[in-house]
């Protein structure tokens, strides 16, 4: 079907039964819910079941089915989804060009004015002549091109009745090319909604999927995604969301689950299943492109996926995952709306959404989620990825870490997603702690200078810092007794110089004793606690308190510098000391932490 081709009058667009559209649009709908049930049944109960009771090749076998049906399943979800969302939009956009249809005709009527089936309008005698004051004759009013391009005029009609006429003739062939448009759209969109053979679905299939949802998506902009609150607080955007009813909740996740699944204040449940969906669509996307930047950034969301539908133990929570700039990926180990304790640990220099994301920085947060379950069982920990960390791709020698740009625009996010958890909360004051590690420390420095401060956070803890931005740990909006800082004794970036130290190249590295190491420069000052973003968070005159950690090991390997000691604070095996003290502190235990002299 084509523009040019169809045939529609406006007697059948006047009897459009939208509601039945909207009725088999509940039909798909059931079936999304029914397989999103199940979908849900597996990953939540089924699997984690099977993992908790079984053992051995035949289990693994079992999890790996149950897997796969999960996945078929999603896509069910996620196709039948964007059917009844297609519908619905369908006639949410064909009932409006009724009404400007509906408003036409009854105009038309009240002045007794006669629509033919053409969409010409024929109107009666009126008006006086100049000359015999006889009432003018009537006549009929048509559209030849574009509805009200060149509207009557009295000079070219003296009959008032003319140009009202030809006003609802412009209106009636204005809504029924509209409402051809709309089915010439939607015809293209519906048909192209359709899935393989067969009880499997490849990653090629997601890929179609992916494109299925952004066709439906730029259907439904009118329908659905005006009416997001963007702008608006996470406590608003709560209510929003419960505001909403069943049928249109269950529409935003399946045609905007990137927009929903990303939203501070969205409770985290609904944000899970959003951004499950979203995941999938993502690894879809990415298969259809051959470039160094879709696989690095495929290895870490094929991991995350497996993670996240690994049926684990504390259970996995999809915050959210996008793939603007160099990737966006929070996950928690723990429902943060449920738990009493809820930790935010934020990354720094080198991490983007890659496989080495996946395995390390999960694994930071999952270990940090097992220490605080061992105090307190209602304890939930995460990682969140919500902004560009600086990189070294050509390895030291790039400056990208020696500002704090992208800390700022990292801190503005990161106080808004706390402010997102303390909003869906079902505590009325949780125990929540912000982590920042290396350059995500900086970051978390940022946020406390956004408003108030980052919103319900009780505690800051601060290990490989190079420095948060400020100098007085007083100046992070939660008092110096809640501000905490592990600092290896060989950490490489807590040893980084000031820019002042700096300011005529490295000299080398020397260890400074009980100072711990420092990345020295020329103009070295031994009594200078300065890091590069301001005052050392490990030293007396910022005033946190330090906790004690691993030495690690020396920060020189093969005359190479070795940043290893940089890396083990949330290590259990690797680092004991730092890893208790985190999970002491986040889960509200800090009168408990094994205290460590400034340095």
């Amino acid at each position: 079907m084509t523009l040019s081709s169809s045939t529609l009058t406006w007697a059948q667009l006047r009897d459009i039964a939208c509601a039945e559209l909207e009725g088999a649009a509940d039909g798909w709908g059931r079936a999304s819910n029914r397989a999103d049930a199940g979908r849900d049944r597996i990953e939540r109960q089924l699997m984690p079941e099977l993992r908790g009771t079984q053992r051995g090749a035949a289990a693994d076998a079992a999890v790996g089915r149950l897997r796969e049906l999960g996945r078929n399943l999603q896509y069910v979800y996620t196709e039948c989804g964007l059917i009844r969302t297609a519908l619905n939009s369908l006639a949410h956009e064909m009932r409006g060009q009724q009404q400007v249809l509906s408003r036409a005709l009854g105009e038309a009527e009240e002045l007794r004015f006669t629509v033919h089936a053409d969409g010409s309008v024929t109107y009666p005698p009126g008006g006086e002549g100049a000359v015999d004051g006889k009432p003018l004759p009537g006549g009929t009013a048509r559209v030849t091109g574009a509805p009200g391009l060149y509207p009557s005029s009295g000079l070219v009609a003296p009959n008032p009745n003319a140009v009202r006429a030809q006003d609802i003739a412009d209106r009636i062939t204005g809504a029924v090319r509209a409402a051809a448009e709309i089915d010439w759209r939607f015809t293209r969109v519906l048909r192209g909604l359709r899935a393989e053979q067969g009880l499997k679905v490849p990653d090629r299939t997601w890929t179609d999927a992916a494109g299925d949802a952004a066709a439906v998506r730029r259907m439904a902009d009118g329908y659905l995604k005006s009416l997001i609150p963007m702008a608006a607080s996470p406590e608003e955007r709560r209510e929003w969301w419960f505001g909403l009813t069943d049928e249109q909740r269950e529409e935003y996740l399946a045609v905007y689950p990137d927009r929903i699944g990303n939203l501070d204040g969205i409770p985290s449940l609904i944000r899970d299943v959003a951004n499950r969906d979203n995941l999938r669509l993502l690894i879809g996307e990415l298969e259809g492109r051959d470039d160094e930047v879709a696989r690095v950034r495929l290895e870490g969301l094929r991991e995350i996926d497996r993670q996240v539908n690994g049926g684990g133990r504390p259970p996995v929570y999809l915050l959210g995952i996008g793939d603007e700039g160099n990737g966006r990926a929070i996950v928690s180990f723990g429902n943060p709306d449920t738990a009493r304790n809820v930790a935010a640990y934020v990354p720094g220099l080198n991490t983007a959404l890659d496989g080495e994301f996946a395995r390390s920085d999960l694994k930071r947060a999952r270990d940090t989620a097992i220490g605080m379950h061992q105090h307190d069982p209602s304890s939930a920990a995460i990682v969140w990825l919500g902004y560009d960390a600086p990189q070294f791709p050509d390895g030291w020698d790039t400056l990208d870490v020696a500002g704090d740009e992208r800390a700022v625009r990292g801190g503005e996010s990161f106080n808004r997603f706390m402010g997102g958890l303390a909003a869906t909360s079902a505590y009325e004051n949780p125990h929540m702690t912000a982590i920042g590690h290396s350059y995500g420390s900086r970051t978390v420095g940022a946020a406390t200078q956004q408003g108030a401060g980052i919103p319900g956070v009780d505690d800051i803890v601060l290990v490989g810092s190079p420095g948060v931005g400020v100098d007085r740990a007083e100046d992070l909006g939660v008092g110096r007794d809640h501000v905490f800082v592990g600092a290896a004794r060989n950490d490489i970036v807590t040893g980084v110089p000031s820019p002042r130290e700096a300011v005529l190249g490295f000299a080398g590295l020397t260890n400074l004793g009980p100072a711990g190491g420092k990345l020295l420069g020329y103009a070295a000052d031994p009594g200078d606690d300065d890091l590069w973003f301001g005052r050392d968070p490990a030293g007396e005159e910022f005033g946190a308190r330090r906790f004690a950690v691993d030495d690690g090991p020396w920060m020189l390997s093969g005359g190479r510098p070795n940043a290893d000691a940089h890396a083990r604070y949330f290590d259990p095996s690797r680092d004991a000391l730092s890893a208790n003290s985190i999970a002491l502190i986040a889960a509200g235990r800090a009168s408990e932490l094994k205290a460590e002299e400034h340095r």
